[in-house]
């Protein structure tokens, strides 16, 4: 490969993991042309994105960018994942994929990922799918943050509510009363 096509794409690569900081590397090595464009769709639906690169050619694009330490060491193929809410939702989806009951994509094996800067083994990946998500962090916090609010609320309406359930039950009382 010529230098003048291996600088378009690291220039591409480049275009393509601008802003990028959390990813996974999978292998998809052994995966036939069905399962590899079924595996696109799944992914794509969820907004994931999966790009087969050259080891070399990766490293380059993304030195001194948060994905550089993700390529550090890495021989062999190699097919970067990224995209989706989170990295969260990206692990999980992989490992969904990856632990699919089915065997749909069985030669599909995690090799590592990096998120905030951490690397991860497949292991690390694995654990990084158990976390909650980033919508499931928001509502523990709102809840955290309405709960105080929520016991007050309910401190000031239990005095009605109360006095409420006294004057329903007397007044039941004295319905009975008139009837006898």
């Amino acid at each position: 490969m010529s230098k003048y096509v291996k600088g378009i794409i690291i220039e591409y690569l480049r275009q393509q993991f601008q802003g990028v900081e959390n990813a996974l590397i999978v292998d998809v090595q052994g995966l036939n042309g069905n399962q590899s464009c079924q595996l696109r769709r799944i992914l794509r639906e969820q907004g994931i994105r999966l790009m087969v690169v050259k080891n070399s050619l990766a490293r380059l694009a993304t030195r001194d960018t948060p994905l550089g330490p993700l390529f550090e060491g890495l021989d062999g193929p190699a097919a970067v994942v990224w995209g989706g809410e989170d990295i969260v939702a990206v692990a999980k989806a992989v490992v969904s994929l990856v632990k699919d009951k089915e065997g749909r994509f069985e030669p599909l094996t995690i090799r590592r990922g990096i998120v905030d800067g951490t690397v991860y083994d497949a292991a690390g990946v694995e654990e990084v799918s158990r976390w909650p998500s980033r919508q499931d962090l928001l509502a523990q916090i709102a809840g955290t943050l309405l709960a105080p609010y929520r016991q007050v609320a309910s401190c000031i309406q239990a005095p009605g509510a109360q006095l409420a359930s006294c004057v329903e039950q007397q007044s039941k009382e004295d319905s009975r009363k008139e009837v006898a």
